[in-house]
């Protein structure tokens, strides 16, 4: 069996002066309609609770908790061990405003201290920020001075390409007209043929070279051997020697 390890959240809080203009009873019924909060009034006061995840156990993990008091506002909150300390505490009195803001005639909280709360939490957020920006700026800009090298290289290589592509369709119907023309040029009838050798003869002084015939031709030597000893075997011509 397999000890289960239970890792526990970061804590932290907030306190605020506050007073209490209306009724807790009036600010439950104004803060009822807010989704994913859970609102208890008891021992004289308000407790607003949200729950964002839960352990392996169960329990509440990530969670804030506002305690409306009638002279204090008490706002405590977990961090998760990977996460910003300095972002989760900006996220959650963002939350918190939004839901002061609900009951601002109700619930008076000090201007000055959410105001001084607010400012730290986001000088300290924007200090993170500008000291990773540099790093984070000159290792964008050689990732996209990478990119533009690598769209310029694409680019002459689909020129080159459709190039190419270009110059293939023309050396295949090249190849394809000569290997119609040797066709056309070996199919010669024999009767033809043997009247191109009794030509060639007379121009010769009775003398053929085979290679020079084909050549001059465009046939296959082979064929100009079968048709010789066709008209050797005919009578037409005889061999030297």
């Amino acid at each position: 069996m397999v000890d289960q390890v239970v890792v526990e959240p970061k804590t932290d809080g907030i306190t605020l002066k506050a007073e209490l203009v209306g009724s807790f009873e009036q600010i439950k019924s104004r803060l009822g309609s807010m989704q994913n909060f859970e609102i208890k009034l008891y021992d004289g006061k308000l407790v607003a609770v949200r729950i964002e995840s839960r352990d392996i156990q169960k329990r509440p993990f990530l969670f804030v908790v506002n305690e409306f008091l009638p002279q204090s506002l008490n706002i405590d909150y977990t961090i998760a061990n990977d996460a910003s300390p300095k972002m989760r505490k900006l996220s959650v009195l963002k939350d918190t405003l939004g839901m002061l803001s609900m009951i601002n005639d109700l619930y008076s909280v000090n201007i000055s201290e959410i105001f001084q709360y607010l400012d730290s939490a986001i000088s300290d957020v924007m200090g993170s920020i500008s000291q990773n920006y540099s790093t984070l700026f000159n290792s964008y800009d050689a990732i996209f001075n990478d990119y533009k090298e690598l769209k310029k290289a694409n680019f002459e290589l689909s020129s080159s390409n459709k190039t190419l592509a270009v110059r293939a369709v023309q050396l295949t119907d090249e190849n394809q007209r000569l290997a119609e023309r040797i066709k056309t040029l070996e199919s010669y009838s024999d009767q033809s043929l043997m009247s191109m050798v009794e030509e060639w003869l007379t121009a010769h002084d009775g003398e053929i070279d085979i290679v020079e015939f084909s050549n001059t031709y465009k046939m296959s030597p082979t064929r100009v051997e079968e048709i010789l000893n066709k008209m050797v075997a005919m009578g037409y011509i005889s061999l030297k020697g």
